[in-house]
Order: structure tokens, then sequence, then C-alpha cells
């Protein structure tokens, strides 16, 4: 009972931070004990008595657990912006895009036709962003500025592989250009690893985007659209740097987000429950469709994500600084 009365105690003087690290040193330390004394000459009703114990400081651990901050929608609708495409003052299109964040640095992910289209001749100088600037108010937001050139060199990463060109792209972005308060919420590392079972075909997808920019104008808040994969996981189809979906998509989703959720989340993704599987780039449809007879095949292009990890690795300048 006096143990009862102190660990609550000692949760409440904490701050909320450590309350997960408490958790986490409290099931290491309880499983060292469990393998020494799982090797000594003890009872059964001592073995059985120390798990009762354990399962009780369990639930006072839990029942003494720190309310989560309240938000005002799901975080995941929060990892993606709303990327608009200028060429000096003049508008030209919009698109999909989605914050990661590595060793401390914030990037936006986005398809690399959005920043630059040799086929259609579209070169914008810059894009804008929008996050939000209030947790609880969704109405308020700003938009960031972005250039796309400095010195006359692009400041985008992008990749290639055997296949050609693959279309992803990532801009870091300048923190201290962002609003104070700025509300948004960035995929990571760790978010790319598979959890609870490897991706497979007709596994229950997630397109986060902007089609024909169409959104939550109020709320500044993306839509998302039911997909499953559509081709083999983790085989590049037809030799490309991408796997298919089975989503109805429009343009302005291009560099959206294409997400599996993961039901039982590690406490390093306990917030943001996904797996981020790809980059919605395209449709695909057969040039041999006869646009009269046969429907369009209503499958897409989404580049794997992993591509991500080489997009932000440090640059020499950065390691050396």
């Amino acid at each position: 009972m006096a143990i009862d009365a102190l660990l609550p105690a000692l949760l409440e003087a904490l701050p909320v931070a450590s309350h997960g690290h408490l958790v986490r040193s409290f099931e290491a330390h309880a499983e060292a004990a469990r393998t020494v004394m799982q090797h000594a000459p003890l009872f059964d009703q001592v073995l059985s008595t120390f798990e009762r114990e354990i399962a009780r400081m369990r639930a006072v651990l839990a029942g003494t657990a720190p309310a989560a901050p309240r938000t005002a929608t799901e975080a995941a609708l929060l990892t993606t912006t709303r990327v608009s495409t200028f060429q000096g003052p003049c508008s030209l299109s919009g698109a999909s895009g989605f914050f990661f964040r590595r060793d401390g640095r914030l990037f936006l992910v986005t398809s690399r036709h959005v920043l630059a289209d040799e086929t259609s001749s579209h070169y914008p100088d810059r894009i804008e962003i929008e996050v939000h600037t209030d947790k609880l108010n969704l109405t308020r937001y700003a938009a960031v500025s972005v250039p796309l050139y400095r010195g006359g060199l692009s400041q985008w990463r992008q990749a290639a592989d055997t296949a050609g060109d693959v279309d992803v792209a990532a801009i870091e972005i300048d923190v201290s250009c962002l609003p104070d308060p700025c509300i948004l919420h960035a995929f990571g590392p760790e978010h790319l690893e598979p959890s609870g079972g490897v991706a497979e075909v007709g596994d229950a997808l997630v397109i986060v985007g902007f089609p024909l920019g169409f959104h939550d104008t109020v709320h500044h808040l993306p839509v998302v659209r039911s997909a499953s994969i559509a081709s083999a996981f983790g085989v590049r189809f037809q030799q490309q740097g991408y796997f298919l979906t089975d989503a109805r998509t429009h343009r302005g989703s291009s560099g959206a987000p294409v997400l599996r959720r993961i039901h039982h989340p590690s406490a390093d993704r306990s917030q943001l429950p996904w797996q981020l599987l790809g980059v919605h780039s395209t449709r695909m449809d057969m040039r041999t469709r006869d646009l009269v007879q046969d429907e369009s095949l209503g499958l897409n292009c989404a580049w794997y994500a992993d591509v991500l990890m080489a997009l932000t690795e440090p640059s020499k300048a950065t390691m050396a600084a």
C-alpha cells in the first residue's frame, strides 16, 4: 500500500515526457528480474506473486499516465500540406506534399515533376506551403514561401536508379522561416520500417492529399482516399521503382503520402501510427485503351518511400558544420 501511494505521487512530480521512459524502464527491469528468478530455486508461489505484483504495478502506471495533449484533428492530417507552384508572381499549379524529419532537419517531400517537368515545360521558381499556427483553432494558418533556386542552383534533391529518374523530390525547409508557433507533424525513418507484418497485395492504404486542389478550405486540411496495394509489394513494377495502388485519384494528388495503418505501434510511432509506404506520383493508364469503350484502369504509381533515406542524407557541407 505504501508503494501504491508513492508511485502515483512520483509520477505526478515527473515531467510528462518522462512517463514513457519510466514505463519502458520498468518493463526492462521486470524482465531482468523475471530471468533471474526463473533460474533461482524458488517456489512457484513466489513466482506467481511476483507476476501478480508486476501486473498490479503496470496497472498503476497505466492509470496514472498523463493524458495525451489535446489536438483538434488526427496527426496524420497535419503531415500533409498543399503545395502551390509559382513563376514569379504567376500561379502555375497545385499539388500535395508532406513533411519528413531526419536528424533534426525538416524536409518537404513531393513529386519531382511538381518542381520541374521537362515534358510540360513546367519550371516554377518557388513554391508555397501552408502550415497551421494554432493546435486547437485550425482556421489559423500561414503560407510559407520556399525558393526552389539559390544562385541559379536547384535546392531540391532528386534521385535516379538503373531505370532512370525517380519521381520524388525532397527540399529542406529552413525552420527559422516557419511561423511561431508552427503546428505540423512529420514522418521519420522509423515510419519507413515495417511493423505488424510485411505489406502485401490487397492491404488497405490511405492517400492523403489535395485532389484537384480540393480540401477543407476553412480548416486547411487535406482529404483522404482509400486505396489498396495493387501489385507485388517489394517488387519494382515493370522494373520501375514504384508499386501500384488501386484508388480514385486526380491531378493535385501528386506528392501525397501513401500510408498503411499500424494497429500496434511502437512507442516512437504512437503519435503517428502509420507506415509510410510510398509517394503518389501519377495515374497509370493503357495507351491502347479505347477512350469510348474502355474505362480507366483506376491504378496509380506510388514510388517506394525508402528513397527518402537517400534524399535526406546529410550533405558534406552539413557534416562539416
